[in-house]
Parts: structure tokens; C-alpha cells; sequence
């Protein structure tokens, strides 16, 4: 079994893809790598994702990336009023999606990682494929969270790389509560996990602590989470 370069942001559902990277697929060496880009919850993220490397015994590695935290108009990174959700406002939630949107910062991420894979093939450290934690979001994903999207950045890599890395998305059919259900099965902790878009605590209300929530409901499994605004 080769390498693996997994995308943590320290949340749900990266988290989770990095247990299922080493636990079930078997790689046995690895690296979290993980993006500052000036987000509101960055410390709070950073922490998740280290434990997420020391439970795994992968190495960790963190990227900034300040000039898009500039760029960004996401509430992720600017200021803004977060309007607090119930689960009624869950039926559609397109709007308030783009709230959060940060323009082609997968994309960026991506070309990181993917220097990072070919750097260590060029000094004969091995193949490195690289794992994302995207999940289905149907109709309302964000145009750089889809299988179409993945598919073509691996088109990309083909022919912008010496080496040949695989981009992978072993979530990206799963819904919230199958994640939450794969994470149980595989002894995730979750309270090291953390999915808030707008502050080092999980504020309980903002379209990313409410997605999951519900994804707890529906699982049947409990949430561990403190959610500081309940």
C-alpha cells in the first residue's frame, strides 16, 4: 500500500476520511495536511486536525495561506451577521450557502497538495495519493465540492504532473449520518472534531453546526458536542 496525503480541515467529516485512509483502506503512512487561511475557527481546527495526526501516527503539516483570507468575502473569514438556523431553514439551505462560499479555495488547496505529492516523488519518498473529505451535498454543493470537479482535477494532474497521484473523495456519495455511522464504526472521537464555520466553539446555530447536528439525529448515535450557544 502506498501514502497518503489527507486534506483535514479538523472537521466531521475529514476527520473521519483520514481514519477510513489509515484504518480501512490501510495506509500506513501518512500526512494531515492542513490550510490556515485566516478562518474565524482556525485554532479551534488546527488542534482537531493535530489529534487527528497523533491518533493516526501521521505526520502533520500546516500551509498558510494568508492572501486568501484577503481575497475571501466568505463569513468564514470576514465579518458578518451569521444568521442563527433551525431545522426548519434545513429544507433549503442554497442561499445561505453562498454566505460561505470562499472562491476556488479547494482548487488551491489542491494545487498545494498536489506540489506536495510530486516534491516528495521527485525525492524518491514514495507516491503520495491524496485524500478529501467532500461529502454529498446534492443539488446544493459548491462547485468545487463535486465528483464532476474531482474528475477533472485529476484530468489536470495527468497532464500537469511528472508523477502519477490519484485525487480521492471516499465520501462524496456518503451523506452526513453515513459518515457519522462510518466515524462510530471506526472509533473516531468526535469530540476532537469540530465543524463550526464561525468560531473556535461550536456555536450550535450556523448551516455548518446545524448539517451537524441533524447528521447526529439521524444516525441515532448521540452528539458529544458542547455546543456553546444552546
Amino acid at each position: 500500500m502506498g501514502n497518503a496525503i489527507v486534506l483535514c480541515s479538523g472537521g466531521l467529516d475529514s476527520v473521519v476520511t483520514g481514519h477510513y485512509v489509515k484504518k480501512t483502506l490501510g495506509y500506513k503512512k501518512g500526512i494531515i495536511l492542513f490550510f490556515n487561511y485566516g478562518q474565524k475557527s482556525l485554532e479551534r481546527e488546527r488542534e482537531c486536525s493535530k489529534k487527528c495526526a497523533k491518533d493516526l501516527d501521521y505526520d502533520f503539516m500546516e500551509i498558510e495561506l494568508p492572501e486568501l483570507s484577503k481575497l475571501s468575502p466568505s463569513l468564514i473569514n470576514v465579518g458578518g451577521k451569521v444568521k442563527k438556523l433551525s431545522r426548519e431553514d434545513l429544507k433549503d439551505t442554497k442561499e445561505e450557502s453562498k454566505k460561505f462560499y470562499v472562491p476556488f479555495r479547494n482548487t488551491a488547496f489542491l494545487v498545494y497538495a498536489l506540489a506536495l505529492a510530486e516534491s516528495l516523488f521527485i525525492k524518491n519518498k514514495g507516491i503520495y495519493e491524496i485524500f478529501l473529505g467532500f461529502k454529498n451535498e446534492g443539488s446544493e454543493s459548491y462547485p468545487d465540492t463535486t465528483e464532476e470537479y474531482v474528475k477533472e482535477m485529476n484530468r489536470l494532474m495527468d497532464v500537469a504532473s511528472n508523477g502519477k497521484f490519484v485525487i480521492n473523495a471516499p465520501m462524496i456519495k456518503k451523506d452526513k449520518e453515513d459518515i457519522v455511522k462510518l466515524g462510530d464504526s471506526l472509533d473516531v472521537d468526535f469530540k476532537e472534531t469540530h465543524s463550526c464555520y464561525v468560531s473556535n466553539g461550536a456555536c450550535g446555530s450556523c448551516l455548518a453546526c446545524m448539517l451537524r447536528k441533524e447528521g447526529f439525529y439521524w444516525s441515532g448515535i448521540k452528539d458529544p458536542t458542547e455546543y456553546v450557544g444552546n
